[in-house]
């Protein structure tokens, strides 16, 4: 089960003790987040919610090595990301961690299929085993038939499942998802929310997402509450299970 109090057990998936992160803004000093705590276990999906400026996307962004924070350290699967080089956080990320977005962020001259390919470049892998990664990948998100369309060809909610097929193509050990389902309308975020919810009940991934949105948040079996930098527990429902594996 989440905990922000510091509590958790040491084989927790994810652990942030004492983060603070401070930014200045010409000579004012802005705290974004101030001495948080979390142990997030493999496999939960916790939603992260509070008013805009109270640090969600920023812990986010620690979370997933894009930030470092100014205090305190964070742990995941063993490996303390803190203090890595460039270098090394770039390796990590490349290998831990899927980032989803609300604005896709696809290359408009390329397909789909080139799209979730891109991550896959940058490994050992041949073009054949390349190919049955996305080819996976873009079966899990329900897109087998449009592997070959361009983004234009695409409605929005299809758009965001071409970015879940290319978070999860290299089978990393946990899921960001900031903002998922913000630019969707409600039929395409209620799609969108059903392959996280099977990637989490179905494929065993971790997945820690932003959202405004409570129905969106609803769907998580943790919510909790940023205000001010500071995390505080919501509400819990019980976890999602399921059998299965992506890739």
């Amino acid at each position: 089960m989440v905990k922000v109090d510091g509590s958790g057990s040491q084989s927790s998936l994810i652990q942030a003790r004492d983060l603070d992160k401070t930014y200045r803004r010409g000579g004012e000093e802005i705290d974004v987040l101030q001495g948080l705590n979390l142990d997030v276990e493999a496999g939960e999906f916790v939603a992260f919610m509070g008013p805009s400026g109270s640090g969600k996307s920023t812990l986010l962004n620690l979370l997933g090595g894009l930030d470092v924070p100014t205090r305190g350290r964070i742990t995941v699967a063993g490996d303390e990301i803190t203090h890595m080089s460039s270098g090394r956080l770039t390796e990590w990320r490349a290998r831990h961690v899927g980032f989803i977005f609300q604005m896709y962020n696809l290359i408009p001259v390329l397909t789909a299929f080139q799209n979730v390919e891109l991550p896959l470049l940058l490994t050992k892998l041949s073009k054949a085993e390349r190919r049955s990664h996305v080819e996976t990948a873009l079966g899990v998100v329900g897109l087998s038939d449009r592997m070959n369309h361009y983004p234009r060809q695409l409605s929005g909610g299809q758009e965001q499942r071409v970015t879940i097929a290319r978070a999860i193509v290299s089978d990393p050990t946990f899921l960001l998802c900031d903002e998922p389902t913000g630019d969707l309308d409600r039929k395409s975020a209620d799609d969108v929310m059903t392959i996280i919810e099977e990637l989490v009940g179905r494929h065993h991934k971790t997945v820690l997402m932003v959202t405004h949105d409570p129905v969106v948040a609803a769907r998580a079996s943790s919510i909790l509450h940023l205000d001010k930098g500071v995390l505080v527990e919501g509400k819990h429902t019980t976890p999602l299970t399921g059998a299965g594996g992506v890739a």
